[in-house]
């Protein structure tokens, strides 16, 4: 459910972003929505309402991104690539950071105290947004949507090219989910690593990938988009299918090896195709992004439940899965251009 509300929050924040003047207020306003939104989840009485607040809360986060990153691309549409990876580090840093905190707090305290203490950085960085908002670039040319709007998206995405890239998003994600859902079962129940050590290893792949972000979305920004992609791709598609013959011959440190290859180059190219899908539509580059983070967690999130089906005839499967997604994703980014469309915003011509 917190995944649900997190989806649901992309789009309607990607047409904000759009089509309101002062970003920096939306920007102020999601921090208070999470804060409170978790505060509240505190006192939740039941499973239910704990859910349902959790999701509120989760709406919040997400919208946070499409706001944050069409700033982004629009402030230097040149490095489109690379600020949408440095954008992404921060993120990634407390999805790794944050759990080794809570885990530390819930020796010494119940889970809603925790939740206290952790929304607590967030309501500080809310309250430092009343000076910081000033700061943010305004959209430069408002515009409310209108029909015409929708029906050029609308057209945009449903013609063959925009459902191609709308399936290659899908599938690169479905890959990317399906290789690190599984990880951590598959390094601490097949292979015996202690759950200290399968935490480590894990997290090294995810801030690997983090990392490589920004300078494969720089390398995109230079060489193009299809190029970093393929590269990225390929790359973990081979690392995918080398993990049961590894497994054969019991080497955990050349499966890790791969395995860090493999997620850290998969995840890398994020911010490659999350700037292809901006140059495709050429327009709205809030609402683009919002429907590109709709299908990565959405859609793309159903990698985790085929993984799952795959590890349950044989663990070694989900990584077989994971490699046939990506060859999937390879044949889709051959067969769609990447050129950038012929209408563009104004942010693109300067």
């Amino acid at each position: 459910l917190h995944s649900f509300g997190g989806a649901l929050g992309y789009l309607p924040s990607g047409l904000l972003a759009d089509s309101f003047g002062n970003r920096g207020n939306l920007l102020m306003l999601t921090f208070w929505w999470v804060g409170l939104g978790y505060l509240l989840a505190s006192w939740a009485p039941g499973f239910w309402s704990l859910a349902f607040l959790f999701a509120l809360a989760g709406c919040g986060d997400a919208a946070w991104h499409p706001l944050a990153t069409s700033i982004l691309v629009q402030s230097d549409p040149q490095n489109r690539g690379q600020a949408l990876g440095l954008h992404a580090i921060g993120g990634t840093l407390s999805a790794v950071i944050g759990p080794v905190i809570v885990g530390f707090l819930l020796v010494s305290m119940d889970w809603r105290e925790t939740l206290h203490w952790l929304i607590l950085p967030t309501l500080m960085v809310g309250v430092l947004f009343l000076w910081i908002r000033k700061w943010v670039p305004e959209q430069p040319h408002r515009k409310a949507f209108s029909k015409e709007d929708l029906q050029h998206l609308w057209k945009s995405w449903t013609k063959k090219r925009g459902l191609l890239i709308i399936c290659l998003i899908s599938s690169y994600h479905m890959s990317l989910v399906a290789l690190m859902s599984m990880i951590p079962l598959y390094l601490r129940e097949f292979h015996g690593l202690s759950s200290a050590m399968t935490g480590l290893a894990f997290g090294m792949m995810v801030l690997f990938g983090a990392f490589m972000q920004p300078l494969m979305g720089r390398f995109s920004d230079r060489a193009g988009r299809r190029r970093v992609i393929v590269f990225g791709i390929a790359t973990a598609a081979v690392c995918a299918f080398m993990i049961p013959v590894l497994e054969n011959f019991g080497l955990l440190s050349m499966i890790i090896i791969f395995l860090l290859v493999g997620v850290g180059l998969l995840e890398g190219i994020r911010s490659s195709v999350l700037a292809a899908a901006v140059e495709f539509t050429g327009s709205r580059e809030g609402t683009t992004l919002g429907f590109a983070f709709t299908l990565m967690d959405g859609i793309g999130a159903f990698g985790a439940l085929l993984a799952g089906w795959a590890a349950g005839i044989q663990f070694s499967h989900a990584f077989l899965l994971a490699g046939i997604l990506c060859i999937f994703s390879l044949i889709l980014c051959f067969s769609v251009s990447f050129v950038t469309p012929v209408r563009h915003t104004q942010s693109d011509k300067t």
